[in-house]
């Protein structure tokens, strides 16, 4: 598996240049799901709980911090020292089904019953290795597309350096569960209708969510995303201060397939 990430040295400031502080892995999956032709392909989102620390209340794609034993798991798969992308393709899908109920990256279509064992298995400690060798599944890890990785710089209380990857649900496998602990609701909406609800005050997104709906919004499909992140080597994203005429704009690089590329920062939504 090669690795589309930037991964070459320490990760800086892009402004000062100064090497950042540590931040936790973390991956997350934009999981699109079929719609009626002419339709906009509808996404999987899920609302966080307001006493979570990161992002409490907000509309997130599924996801969450790499755990020791992805890596681990990956090892066993045969991806060595591919800086981290076989785990965290791993830790998005493991996070999917603990989050959501929903089975992606898997060679197999999952029992709707063995597939609510495995989540509930997970919740209670134990490896998604464990569960997929006692159950004879396989992963397929290709089926997790690298679309962006944004890692902030902001002192905030938890900083996360996050892959983003695009996914499939497929035909007749949306079928989503609330876990009524990180996340209080999911729904599939399109990236524009999201867009719509937080600007209406019905959500609340943060900085790094609305860049990624608006990307999203541009495609008609699965495939038409899939192809775009193709075509735009995946960098980490450091957000940073500047100010435009006259007003302080959080922003992101120019370049990287994102329609709009700043915010004034009185409205940005950190985490």
């Amino acid at each position: 598996m090669a690795d589309l990430h930037d991964n070459s040295g320490p990760h800086r400031d892009p402004i000062t240049g100064q090497e950042l502080a540590p931040a936790i892995d973390a991956a997350t999956v934009v999981i699109f799901r079929d719609t009626p032709p002419g339709q906009p392909p509808e996404l999987l989102m899920v609302e966080r709980s307001a006493k979570m620390a990161f992002a409490a209340g907000a509309a997130v794609f599924p996801g969450g911090r790499i755990d020791p034993e992805d890596f681990t798991y990956a090892r066993v798969l045969g991806h060595h020292d591919d800086g981290g992308e076989g785990a965290a393709r791993i830790a998005a899908i493991r996070e999917t089904i603990e989050e959501t109920g929903l089975a992606i990256g898997f060679t197999e279509r999952l029992e709707e019953k063995a597939l609510a064992d495995a989540r509930a298995d997970l919740h209670a400690g134990k490896s998604l290795q464990s569960i997929c060798t006692a159950n004879g599944w396989q992963l397929d890890l290709e089926m997790m597309v690298p679309f962006a990785r944004w890692r902030p710089s902001f002192a905030e209380a938890r900083i996360f350096d996050t892959r983003f990857y695009l996914a499939n649900a497929g035909a007749g496998r949306d079928r989503v569960l609330v876990d009524e602990t990180e996340n209080r609701h999911l729904f599939w909406a399109s990236a524009a209708e999201v867009l719509h609800r937080a600007d209406t005050g019905a959500l609340k997104i943060i900085f790094p969510t609305r860049r990624n709906l608006e990307r999203l919004a541009q495609f008609a499909s699965h495939d038409a995303a899939v192809n775009h992140a193709g075509t735009i080597p995946v960098r980490t994203i450091t957000p940073y201060i500047e100010e435009r005429d006259g007003v302080p704009h959080l922003c992101v690089p120019d370049g990287l397939g994102y329609p709009v590329t700043s915010e004034p920062i009185t409205r940005a939504q950190r985490g």
